[in-house]
């Protein structure tokens, strides 16, 4: 028997294994010491129940390529080099791992080959790549993975209709969009929790969802649509969907994976990871892969040094720029590109293949950006041969990589793309060096991508010599922001790409002078902007409408680290996290400035909206809804009045518990005093001391000299 477990225990490991424990020698078997005896976690058992009890047989990063020609010795090393260079490309041969059988009697080779990769997912990339590849008229090759012979040997010689399984509905991944308050979900991370919230201003609290501890090993991601909400893990990626359940979808097997990103419209997501080099020497190993979200597959994989992948973006690790990988063309998820050495590399996802199987060259690009509504390209190259080859900023269509329009731009030192949301405007943010070269200052290039030729506007600050700290489109919008000045005391100016004739010629609406504002942040719905003076300005927060001109309320979040707006526009989360030690939470404010609720939590690290998909409503149908807000506003100031009613009562609730609660303790204490009463007479000599009516009040008054002091005064007689 083995050593601490019951004849009934090993009989149920048995059943679960499929064995009659009944049959074999126990005495015989040796356990190794430690053993857990396969007792698993609640995750190990929800991967038990969704894998296959099948081993792997370790070939899978084999595959078998067929239809190879059949070639005498003396071409058999120009046949392999072929072979080699056509999948080398896909991904790292093992060293040795290219074996084609060869004829022993005639020493002709066979006519397949079997290639063996680092991993499994290359060889899988192989297989769906180069399967029906035209090496010539006669050879189309035939490629499989190795481990899929065996599969085929497993195929019954008589055909046998399909088990048809009941069809069993999986949980609405859009059903929070239904929520009858209208409220929308926001996620936080803190200490070792992770946490879903119904963010409920009415009841001036957030409602839990949905909570869970050691979620993820880092962060946590919304996708762009709100669909998902993604984890990072040791071992790769997973996402979670639903509106209270939050069940596991897909996971992507990715070792180390260390940053994530989604295509704009949910259908992909890319993962990053970087290895240190075993020679210091070397560069660090980079590895992306793109997997399509809904099935898990490896669409395309990335290999390189850090080198390769560290040109452009906005942030990364090891010197790796992130996101790599820049959607464009919408939410269709049709195109993406990476910046590299001279060119700008533009892929389609319905081959995962170069467009026309080249990168746009462009010498010594520096920078690019997608519009966010069209397959357009904004690029920026810098001056070269002291300022004899001019900067230029160039907008290219695809997939035709024609040139649409072309700003050559004189003495630049810096360059900084901004789309407007709707891809209407580009703002491009040029900073210049000044005569002497010792200073420089900053001015826009304003381009009307909808308009015919694309004119752009020149717009410079009234003050050349004020720097730039903040700028940002109105989203959906025709305005824009910008904060400029000193650190310590900055001013606001806003702009127009309108005037009141509408003539196309942008215009200045109005400044803000001397603000404590170093960040601004547009409401999703346009028209309110809240002005923030973060990090050593301590929280300042204004909240500004900018159809009136004029500021609706000042408040202040000390020490605020983040903000973020909702989808909705309608209210605004502050934020510290654990950058600072002291007072970490967050609050929510309503647009307007109204201090709604406020959330503390120790080791505070996230704070994320879910966002909303666009609104399948037409811009006329809401225009329509707009006109008449009042009809529909009526229904809800009724559930407002309900809710107001409700807590109002809670209130009185509260405070009639309250006074029983008093009232309770001061009889209890009347009891108490009573039940002492004779003990008290007894310590009088049996005098009742208790009856205030036998006390009389006496006023005694006490004099007392604190202080004497003796002072001569001179007397003057008069003269007359």
């Amino acid at each position: 028997m083995v050593e601490g477990m019951s004849m009934t225990d090993i009989e149920a490991i048995g059943n679960r294994l499929g064995i009659d424990i009944r049959q074999i020698d126990l005495d015989s078997i040796q356990l190794p010491p430690g053993e857990d005896f396969g007792i698993p976690s609640d995750d190990e058992e929800k991967l038990r129940q969704e894998d296959s009890l099948e081993f792997e047989s370790g070939f899978g990063n084999i595959i078998v390529v067929d239809n190879l020609p059949v070639v005498p010795p003396e071409k058999y090393d120009k046949l392999e080099g072929v072979v080699k260079k056509i999948y080398s490309q896909i991904g790292i041969i093992k060293e040795d791992g290219l074996w084609m059988p060869v004829n022993p009697e005639t020493q002709k080779t066979l006519g397949y080959c079997y290639i063996e990769y680092n991993t499994p997912q290359e060889a899988e990339l192989a297989k769906e790549r180069t399967h029906g590849y035209k090496l010539d008229k006669a050879h189309i090759f035939a490629v499989n993975l190795f481990d899929d012979f065996d599969k085929f040997m497993k195929v019954p010689d008589e055909w046998a209709p399909p088990e048809i399984k009941p069809y069993a509905p999986g949980e609405n991944l859009q059903q929070w969009l239904t929520d009858e308050k209208a409220r929308d979900q926001f996620v936080i991370r803190a200490h070792h929790d992770t946490e879903v919230f119904w963010n409920d201003p009415r009841q001036s609290m957030p409602v839990p969802v949905y909570r869970r501890q050691y979620w993820t090993e880092s962060f946590v991601q919304w996708s762009p649509l709100g669909t998902y909400l993604a984890t990072v893990h040791r071992q790769g990626a997973a996402v979670w969907g639903g509106a209270a359940t939050f069940d596991r979808l897909s996971r992507y097997a990715h070792p180390q994976v260390k940053l994530i990103d989604f295509s704009p419209g949910e259908k992909y997501l890319v993962t990053y990871s970087s290895h240190e080099p075993s020679n210091p020497r070397d560069t660090h190993r980079v590895i992306l892969n793109i997997f399509d979200v809904r099935s898990g597959k490896v669409m395309r994989d990335f290999k390189g040094s850090a080198d390769e992948f560290a040109t452009g973006g906005t942030g990364g690790v090891s010197g790796v720029s992130w996101p790599v990988f820049r959607w464009g063309g919408g939410t269709d998820d049709k195109y993406f590109a990476k910046l590299g050495k001279n060119v700008i590399s533009v892929y389609e996802t319905e081959t995962f293949t170069l467009i026309d199987k080249k990168s746009l060259k462009v010498e010594n690009v520096l920078d690019f950006s997608w519009s966010p509504a069209d397959p357009i390209i904004a690029l920026f190259v810098p001056e070269l041969g002291g300022g004899n080859q001019p900067a230029r900023v160039s907008l290219f269509q695809i997939p035709g990589k024609e040139e649409l329009r072309q700003k050559n731009l004189f003495s630049v030192s810096d360059c900084k793309m901004y789309w407007q949301s709707n891809g209407e405007y580009l703002a491009v943010k040029v900073d210049r060096y000044t005569k002497t070269k010792k200073s420089t200052y900053s001015g826009f290039e304003l381009f009307r991508i909808k308009e015919r030729d694309i004119p752009i506007e020149v717009l410079e600050l009234e003050n050349k010599n004020d720097k730039i700290m903040a700028f940002a489109w109105e989203p959906k919008g025709h305005r824009f922001a910008v904060i400029h000045g000193e650190s310590s005391r900055t001013d606001i100016s806003f702009y127009s790409m309108r005037t009141a004739t509408n003539t196309g010629r942008v215009s200045k609406l109005t400044t803000l002078k001397g603000k404590n504002a170093n960040a601004l942040y547009w409401s999703p719905s346009g028209r309110f902007v809240l002005l923030a003076g973060l990090k050593h300005l301590n929280g300042q927060l204004e909240f500004y409408n900018v159809d009136e001109l004029e500021t609706m309320a000042t408040g202040e979040h000390f020490m605020a680290t983040e903000i973020e707006w909702d989808p909705t526009g309608r209210y605004v989360a502050t934020a510290v996290t654990s950058i600072h030690e002291m007072e970490n939470g967050f609050n929510i404010w309503s647009f307007n400035g109204k201090l709604l609720y406020r959330h503390s939590r120790d080791h505070f690290y996230q704070f994320l909206w879910r966002p909303r998909p666009p609104s399948l409503l037409t811009a006329e149908k809401e225009e329509e809804i707009a006109k008449d807000l009042k009809k529909y506003s009526k229904k809800y100031e009724i559930e407002d009045q309900d809710v107001s009613n409700q807590l109002s009562e809670q209130d009185r609730e509260k405070r009639r518990k309250l006074q029983e609660s008093w009232e309770s303790w001061i009889m209890k204490w009347k009891q108490i005093h009573e039940e002492e009463k004779l003990e008290r007479q007894h310590l009088r000599d049996g005098e009742a001391s208790d009856d205030e009516e036998e006390y009389e009040a006496k006023e005694v008054e006490v004099e007392e000299i604190l202080d004497v002091k003796e002072e001569i005064i001179p007397y003057e007689f008069d003269q007359e």
